[in-house]
């Protein structure tokens, strides 16, 4: 990775960590209400994702005498910061919440995988979960707090690619669940060797890095929303690009899961003791609608049609980032879900409107059963020290 003044390493991903200067003026495609397209029986499909996921959750409540999120269960940061809107954006991505310059309070939310608590040999996907306060405008309808959240997680594109795939997978990790641990380690170590083959050809496996993310440092990867977002008048896919010295000197860190199956916090919670991170928010807008579709969340858009612009940055300060308090406040109380939006950064497609509900529906079962109110947090100065 690289921040400001530093060359590029890898040329494969230099289009995320760069602001290229446009050689010709790139015809962006507008947003319209008609872009999207429902699958057959998609409220049907989105039904049977929500009925296996609660199933699951069940299943891992038994087993840890505690309901968990159904997906990102174990936590690694639970952090606050700065989100500051780039001065001068073009029109193109002067949008939504970032039209004008500005500063947000923001919450932040570090995750591994797993909709249960596993030992980190189990390295799967990651998440990172912002919610932005003091957020104005017109929100979806259902959502009434001033703020915005983007869920973030490792992997331009979401393997199951759209509902009746989000559902298909749901099955197979739903089998997985009551397995033992030492399965689910073997499988992931699998995955991972696969995806590691692959990387040698300079190609990837977005379901192989889903089951087998890489032993690396949590706040050095980059995320994304993998799926498109409304985004104004136009459509975008977003990311976050870590843009610090202290991040780039991550990038030779692994976890050792012998030596500490809690490694992966345990490193989080010691770089913010001593060091602020930074993440460059990032936006692709949609400019071809044959090779960047709308309704498959595994294709990734081609960066010849156009590339990750920086829109903003999260600045997240040294801090004590695992405090009882806070913690207990992130992981009972608070949600973090795609409908908490404004109007002009509406979810799309297939796999982004089954997110809408099963999102709603699985926070509803998990705080229900440990018997905690949920909460909208509406304000920053809400979270525990």
């Amino acid at each position: 990775m690289v921040h400001a003044g530093c060359p590029a390493v890898d040329p494969h991903r230099a289009v995320l960590v760069r602001s290229y200067p446009l050689r010709f003026a790139l015809t962006y495609l507008r947003y319209r209400d008609d872009i999207e397209t429902l699958e057959p029986d998609e409220q049907a499909t989105i039904d049977g994702i929500i009925q296996g996921m609660t199933q699951q959750s069940e299943v891992v409540e038994k087993r840890e005498q505690h309901a968990v999120r159904a997906s990102h269960a174990k936590s690694t940061a639970c952090v606050v910061g700065t989100l500051t809107i780039a001065d001068d954006l073009p029109p193109e991505l002067a949008q939504g919440l970032f039209a004008e310059p500005g500063s947000y309070d923001v919450a932040i939310r570090f995750a591994q995988g797993p909709g249960e608590t596993l030992g980190d040999r189990v390295s799967t996907h990651r998440g990172m979960a912002i919610k932005v306060f003091g957020v104005e405008g017109e929100k979806l309808p259902g959502h009434d707090a001033p703020t915005q959240d983007f869920v973030l997680a490792t992997g331009r594109t979401f393997p199951s690619g759209t509902a009746s795939g989000f559902l298909s997978d749901a099955k197979t990790i739903g089998a997985a669940t009551p397995m033992p641990e030492g399965v689910k380690s073997a499988v992931s170590s699998m995955a991972r060797n696969f995806n590691k083959v692959l990387g040698l050809f300079n190609t990837a496996y977005a379901k192989a890095d889903f089951f087998g993310h890489p032993f690396s440092h949590p706040i050095g990867d980059d995320y994304f929303s993998q799926a498109p977002v409304r985004y104004g008048d136009y459509v975008a896919k977003l990311g976050a690009v870590p843009a610090s010295q202290a991040q780039d000197a991550l990038g030779e860190w692994q976890l050792d899961p012998h030596e500490d199956e809690d490694g992966f916090r345990h490193a989080a919670t010691d770089y913010f003791r001593d060091h602020e991170a930074v993440f460059e928010l990032k936006v692709q807008l949609w400019a071809n609608a044959e090779t960047q579709p709308i309704e498959d969340a595994s294709v990734e858009w081609p960066s010849q049609d156009s590339q990750y612009r920086t829109v903003a940055t999260v600045r997240i300060p040294a801090q004590e980032a695992y405090s009882p308090a806070r913690v207990r406040y992130f992981e009972e109380v608070m949600t973090f879900r795609p409908a908490h939006s404004l109007a002009a950064h509406r979810p799309l497609g297939s796999v982004m409107r089954a997110r809408l509900q099963v999102y709603r529906a699985l926070s509803a079962f998990r705080h229900r059963e440990n018997g905690v109110a949920e909460e909208n947090t509406a304000d920053i100065t809400a979270i525990p020290a």
